[in-house]
């Protein structure tokens, strides 16, 4: 019974809705970000593209693996670089959290400090481009600043991931292998 129990938990994460969902949430993050900066005027911070472009990473994984054939190893793949995602929010979020809060020591910039093979500013500026220096993130629902609600986001979205991953190691190797 605790088999089948532990089982029918790891099958959510592995299903093409739950990636599906991921990808949503992505997007619907990148669509506040973009309605905060060009409809309320909160223009972003080279800290908040770097978060942006977490973001679209974590689209384009969910993505990836909504397309792949779903089994135990793209599971692995998909929640592995989602958990690695995750750290950089979670990383890039603190710091927005301790700049708002006057606490941060960060070298923020006008520039968003990629190689110039990785030039996203330049080919998408109206998405990564850098228009103010960090200092803090406007208010949302219920008084939550931006990086409080982000670092949430990243936190859970850290703890899922993590969770799912293990979870996955562990009827791996009570199965002695394979999970479908």
């Amino acid at each position: 019974m605790r088999h089948s129990a532990l089982s029918s938990l790891s099958a959510l994460p592995q299903s093409r809705g739950y990636w599906l969902g991921l990808c949503g949430l992505a997007l619907t993050m990148l669509a506040v970000a973009l309605y905060y900066q060009y409809a309320l005027g909160e223009e972003p911070c080279q800290v908040c593209i770097h978060v942006r472009l977490w973001v679209v990473a974590l689209a384009l994984v969910a993505l990836v693996i909504t397309v792949l054939p779903a089994s135990h190893w793209s599971g692995l793949l998909g929640h592995g670089l989602v958990a690695g995602i995750a750290v950089g929010l979670v990383e890039r979020a603190w710091l927005l959290y301790e700049l708002e809060n006057g606490r941060g020591d960060s070298s923020c910039e006008f520039q968003l400090g990629m190689p110039d093979w990785f030039a996203v500013d330049r080919w998408f500026p109206s998405l990564f481009e850098v228009r103010n220096l960090c200092s803090y993130t406007p208010d949302m629902l219920f008084g939550i600043s931006m990086a409080e609600g982000l670092l949430g986001i990243a936190v859970a979205l850290l703890v899922v991931s993590v969770g799912t991953l293990l979870s996955l190691l562990l009827l791996a190797d009570k199965s002695g292998g394979e999970v479908a």
